[in-house]
């Protein structure tokens, strides 16, 4: 196993190697000069081609690569042009907020869809079934920018029970707050914004529970606990239900992605701090060391979490691990 997974970590440097270089050329084939943020129409064109000497844009763009490629190498992501602080400050702040909200996201998606998809299991056939299969089929179809854009003009301008915006309240309130109240207020903030990035997924988690519990309650096992008089509800929970919850660990690792590219537009849409926020502000200004920084970080997340989904997949089911070399010369034969 630890063979297959130093293969499988060294297998991921040529990809986020190919990603960094495609999003570096095409980031700076963009139209747009960083510069002009910093300039007015009338400004003297000795400023702006000393700016652009100041940023490292006078080079080749060959030459730039290069030198970005070994500043990477050495852990330093560069200084960001519009913030003119380390890239690495401006990610320390952002990631954990995106953390902070995948996390969420992922516990309600993974805890409601096994919930529902269970219930309506047990209560196939019913107006309950119906309800939920109903519902699922629709957030499912539904892009999370629009469910984000419902969520708040329901629940923050509608209804106004919850905030619309931003992390936790204005400064000068949130500081007055015990730690209690400081608790409370951030999660009253990250309500919208984690229910927003985990609805559509966790109808289709919701999918994949129903089928398996219904695939779990059909089998021996079941038939047999029935057979010996147990309980229904020890039947279900004890027995079809574990047997059901195996498969949907190893979606863990697959929604993963998911929620990191989803909170781009999330984070965008309720003013969250996070990366996803950071990166589309650095796209709009053009500036490139914030921009390769986060693509790096993201491509890094991305394919961390479908390394996890290739790890559940073979501890769950170890019909699918890789075999060693000698177990593979062992099974290995001349044909027939």
């Amino acid at each position: 196993m630890r063979s297959v997974l130093l293969r499988r970590l060294l297998g991921t440097i040529p990809l986020v190697f190919g990603i960094s270089t495609l999003v570096f050329f095409l980031a700076h084939a963009a139209p747009g000069d960083p510069t002009l943020l910093f300039l007015s129409d009338d400004s003297d064109p000795a400023v702006a081609a000393h700016l652009r000497q100041n940023f490292g844009l006078d080079r080749p763009l060959h030459e730039q690569y290069f030198r970005w490629l070994a500043r990477l190498a050495q852990g330093d992501f560069g200084h960001s042009f519009a913030q003119k602080r380390p890239v690495a400050e401006i990610l320390m702040e952002a990631v954990p907020n995106t953390l902070l909200l995948s996390s969420v996201s992922l516990v309600l998606l993974f805890a409601g869809g096994i919930g529902i998809g269970v219930l309506s299991a047990i209560r196939k056939g019913t107006w309950l079934d119906r309800i939920a299969t109903l519902l699922s089929f629709f957030f499912y179809s539904m892009p999370s920018f629009w469910l984000a854009l419902m969520l708040l003009l329901l629940f923050s301008y509608h209804f106004d029970w919850l905030p619309a915006s931003q992390m936790h309240s204005l400064s000068f309130q949130y500081e007055a707050f015990s730690w209690w109240g400081k608790l409370g207020d951030r999660l009253v903030h990250l309500a919208l914004p984690a229910l927003a990035l985990s609805l559509g997924t966790l109808a289709g988690v919701a999918r994949y529970a129903r089928a398996g519990m219904l695939e779990a309650m059909q089998q021996d096992f079941v038939r047999t606990a029935r057979a010996k008089g147990l309980p229904e509800g020890t039947v279900i929970w004890k027995h079809a239900f574990r047997n059901a919850l195996l498969p949907m660990i190893t979606l863990l690792g697959l929604y993963i992605p998911f929620l990191i590219s989803g909170a781009v537009i999330v984070e965008t849409i309720f003013a969250w701090p996070g990366m996803g926020r950071v990166a589309i502000t650095a796209i709009f200004q053009r500036d490139y060391p914030v921009v390769m920084a986060t693509t790096i970080l993201s491509a890094c997340l991305v394919v961390l979490g479908s390394l996890l989904a290739d790890l559940l997949y073979s501890w769950a089911d170890p019909r699918i691990r890789v075999p060693s070399g000698r177990q593979a010369a062992g099974t290995g034969g001349t044909p027939q």
